[in-house]
């Protein structure tokens, strides 16, 4: 047997398979790798998906011929039950499940003729609207969940730059780190960025405003990696500037965040108290 980039496979009957069970369920997952490579999905999306199918056969002791809906039912269950995973964590599992079993079991792609061939069988869909969660709303955050008030900003931000302090005033190592942290959580309130945004950031992403020129070079941030629709590249934005105190950070990291320890001080305590005033006094 091989496996074209489609996805599909070809049978060889020269080609004898030894253990047939192992070999054909690594084929299924390289050909299905194919086939969402052709649809340009992102690869770490592809990995998280066939790590998942191999969650499903792990707990199922079954291989993906022989599933049946009640080991959806029951694979379902106990992510639930024991577990405790969040609603679309549930259904992003079942999401790579069904894709896979949807894709095994099309005639398209000749599984079904390897199963019957090599096991009397042949693979089936098992992921059905009545035994999986559904998408009935956009929001899917539990009511536990809630903004953090300014008090616990400000707290949370206080915290970071005594940690910076404290290392700074050490021998430990970590110092960099803790202040690298510390602007990054800044950063990510500020502009309101998710965390493979804020990686990625650099100082070319960030423009001055006609309309705020009291902003200086950081006027605007432009996001060049946000979140990608399915089978396409990272979704670019611009964030305005809309805090007093986002300049001085952004500055003060440029000038000191790969320094020593001892050019920090006087910069950091200077923008850090009416940072922290400024933010209470706009968000009033």
């Amino acid at each position: 047997m091989r496996i074209d980039d489609a996805g599909r496979v070809h049978l060889v009957d020269a080609i004898p398979v030894l253990r047939p069970e192992e070999q054909i369920v690594e084929m299924m997952l390289d050909g299905w790798r194919n086939q969402q490579l052709s649809r340009n999905l992102q690869f770490a999306t592809i990995d998280q998906r066939i790590s998942c199918v191999r969650r499903f056969i792990a707990h199922s002791n079954e291989e993906p011929w022989n599933w049946t809906p009640t080991m959806v039912e029951e694979f379902s269950a106990d992510l639930r039950s024991v577990r405790h995973v969040a609603h679309a964590t549930l259904r992003g599992y079942q999401n790579s499940l069904r894709a896979f079993t949807s894709y095994v079991s099309n005639p398209d792609y000749g599984w079904d003729l390897v199963c019957e061939k090599h096991f009397g069988t042949h693979p089936a869909q098992v992921f059905f609207d009545w035994n999986t969660a559904r998408h009935v709303q956009e929001d899917d955050s539990q009511p536990q969940r809630r903004p953090y008030s300014r008090e616990e900003l400000d707290a949370l931000f206080d915290h970071a730059d005594d940690e910076v302090e404290r290392i700074g005033t050490t021998s430990r190592k970590g110092w960099q780190a803790a202040y690298r942290d510390a602007t990054m959580m800044k950063l990510a309130y500020a502009y309101g960025l998710r965390f493979n945004e804020l990686s990625h950031l650099q100082t070319i992403d960030f423009a001055r405003n006609p309309h705020a020129p009291e902003f200086g070079k950081f006027g605007v941030c432009k996001v060049r990696f946000g979140k990608a629709r399915r089978g396409s590249p990272p979704k670019g934005r611009s964030v305005l500037t809309v805090w007093r105190w986002t300049p001085p950070i952004i500055e003060d990291w440029l000038a000191n965040g790969r320094g020593d320890p001892g050019t920090l001080d006087p910069v950091h305590q200077r923008t850090r108290g009416p940072s922290r005033r400024d933010h209470t006094a706009e968000a009033a």
